[in-house]
């Protein structure tokens, strides 16, 4: 299984960096069994049926982008510098793992002072990542971090575009409650209140699940051989409630459709043992083309980009041939792809 299974040609126009307004407008591929038809996220009501589960990843992205000063007395004078910062993941000593530019400007043991009150030391530094220690903790961090932050927009976007204030509420989900994520579960992104009260109206259940998403979600799989390439790793949690009902959806013949391949692939580590059940930990599931569910039934999802780990997942869900087909058809319908695009709804086998 070759990188090259998993290119194809996409126009860079079609990358969108901005979402659809209303969220409910997007575009949504339906991928039924052969039929591929031309939807709206907005009709998932007429699409799904009752006693279909939902699975929503609630975690919150943080403000993890932030720009500050470091400032050094010397010999020649007082000199400063401009860091830029994007935070990673929270590590078990409360230190915050970032990547820093340019680190090579910062010294350990040297501060960066933000906006709002807000600055951090650097502890160390490891794997070219700076550590960093923040000088407020617990809800004073969030709301100086609220403050001094901007969304970390993906790269693709990123170098289109700076975020700005809109993408405080464009990047992040309505049901978003557990802060922790650097990048959004964009699936996610297309629901509003309106339409998740009318999926519930039409007999469609939700579960909620925590995966932080993190900036390795944007690394580029750098091996030929994509079955020897390794994820990041990612902390996410099943809860005891979440794992009894999408068992009880399942044995009642209802369909689990996680939305986004974070909750995707939360669910299925959950569910190594045949069955899913309570979990909390790291994940460093990879789905690739073989790879055998015990969870997922169908899957909405964003579309992704070439030669993705994300595009291999889609792939084991609903066959090469058949991924190559729905992404051809995206394309010369001239949808609109990765966080801000459109969606798709894959459902095998029907």
């Amino acid at each position: 299984m070759k990188l090259t299974d998993f290119d194809f040609d996409l126009p860079e126009d079609l990358i969108a960096t901005r979402p659809a307004v209303p969220r409910t407008s997007a575009r949504l591929l339906l991928a039924q069994g052969p039929a591929l038809s031309d939807r709206r996220v907005s009709d998932l009501p007429d699409i799904l049926r009752p006693g279909d589960r939902l699975v929503l990843n609630d975690t919150r992205v943080i403000p993890a982008r932030l720009s500050g000063q470091r400032f050094r007395s010397g010999k020649a004078g007082d000199t400063s510098a401009r860091i830029e910062v994007t935070l990673l993941e929270p590590r078990a000593d409360g230190t915050w793992a970032a990547l820093l530019k340019p680190l090579k400007k910062l010294r350990v043991g040297e501060t960066v002072e933000f906006t709002g009150g807000l600055s951090a030391t650097l502890t160390g530094v490891q794997d070219g990542q700076g550590l960093l220690r923040f000088n407020l903790v617990g809800e004073d961090f969030d709301a100086a971090l609220a403050k001094a932050g901007q969304m970390p927009l993906p790269p693709y976007i990123a170098q289109r575009r700076p975020a700005d204030e809109r993408d405080r509420t464009d990047y992040q989900t309505v049901f978003a409650r557990n802060p922790g994520a650097v990048a959004a579960p964009t699936a996610s992104l297309h629901f509003d209140d309106e339409l998740l009260a009318a999926l519930a109206a039409r007999g469609v259940a939700f579960s909620h699940v925590t995966l932080h998403v993190g900036a390795g979600t944007f690394l580029p799989v750098k091996v030929d051989d994509v079955t020897t390439h390794k994820m990041h790793a990612e902390w996410g949690e099943v809860g005891e409630t979440a794992a009894q009902e999408i068992t009880q959806t399942r044995r009642e013949g209802g369909r689990v459709i996680p939305v986004g391949t974070t909750a995707l692939r939360l669910i299925e580590t959950a569910a190594r043992g045949g069955e899913i059940a309570p979990w909390t930990g790291e994940t460093e599931i990879f789905i690739y083309p073989g790879f055998t569910f015990h969870a997922t039934d169908a899957l909405m999802t964003n579309f992704h980009l070439p030669k993705s780990t994300l595009l291999m997942l889609v792939s084991a869900l609903i066959g090469h041939d058949r991924m190559n087909a729905i992404y051809a058809h995206a394309v010369a319908e001239r949808y609109r792809f990765f966080s801000y695009g459109d969606s798709s709804l894959l459902i095998p086998g029907e």
